[in-house]
C-alpha cells in the first residue's frame, strides 16, 4: 500500500481545476439546459411521428382488432412514460433557461414555444388521465369496443400536439 501514500497520486485541486476549466467553459450550463429540452422534444415528437406515421397504420390494415389494441395499448404505456420524462425535461430546462434571460427582451418565438409547450402538456394530461385509462381498463378485461373507442379519442390529441409541437419549432425558428 505505499503507493497510495506516494506524491503522485495525490490529489491536486488547482491542477485538476486549471485542466478541466476550458471543458467547464465550453459546456456551460445553459448548454446542458438547452441540450436536455431539444433532445426531450426530439424523443416527444420523434415518438408521435412514429405512432401517427408508421405504427398505427401498418396495425390498422396487418392486425385483428384484439391484436391491434394490445399492441397499441403495450406501445403508448411505453412511450407515455418517455414523454413525462420528456415534460419534466423540458418543463424544468425551459424554465431555467427563460429565468436566465430578461423577459422584455426574449425573442416572441420563446413566448409562443412556451404557451404552445404548456398547451401540449395540458393535452397529454388529458390523455393519460382519460382515454388512455379507459384503454388500458378495457384491454385488460378484453371489452374491444371500449378500446376501440378510447384508441379513436387518442388519435386527434396525439395529431394536435403533433401539429402543437412543430408550430412550436416553427416559432422559435421564425420569430427571433
Amino acid at each position: 500500500m505505499l503507493w497510495v501514500h506516494s506524491p503522485y497520486w495525490q490529489l491536486n485541486f488547482r491542477d485538476l481545476h486549471a485542466f478541466l476549466s476550458p471543458l467547464f467553459e465550453v459546456l456551460n450550463m445553459y448548454e446542458w439546459f438547452k441540450f436536455f429540452h431539444l433532445s426531450s422534444g426530439v424523443v416527444w415528437l420523434g415518438g408521435m411521428a412514429l405512432l401517427l406515421l408508421a405504427l398505427r397504420p401498418v396495425a390498422i390494415f396487418q392486425l385483428a382488432p384484439p391484436e391491434r389494441l394490445t399492441l397499441m395499448s403495450a406501445v403508448l404505456s411505453r412511450f407515455f412514460v418517455m414523454v413525462w420524462i420528456a415534460i419534466v425535461l423540458i418543463l424544468a430546462s425551459g424554465f431555467w433557461m427563460l429565468s436566465m434571460a430578461d423577459m422584455k427582451t426574449v425573442p416572441k418565438g420563446w413566448h409562443a414555444m412556451s404557451v404552445l409547450g404548456l398547451l401540449m402538456c395540458l393535452i397529454f394530461f388529458h390523455i393519460w388521465f382519460a382515454p388512455f385509462r379507459r384503454l388500458r381498463a378495457a384491454v385488460q378485461t378484453t371489452d374491444w369496443p371500449a378500446a376501440g373507442k378510447a384508441l379513436q379519442q387518442i388519435q386527434p390529441l396525439v395529431l394536435t400536439n403533433f401539429a402543437l409541437g412543430w408550430l412550436a419549432v416553427g416559432a422559435v425558428i421564425v420569430w427571433r
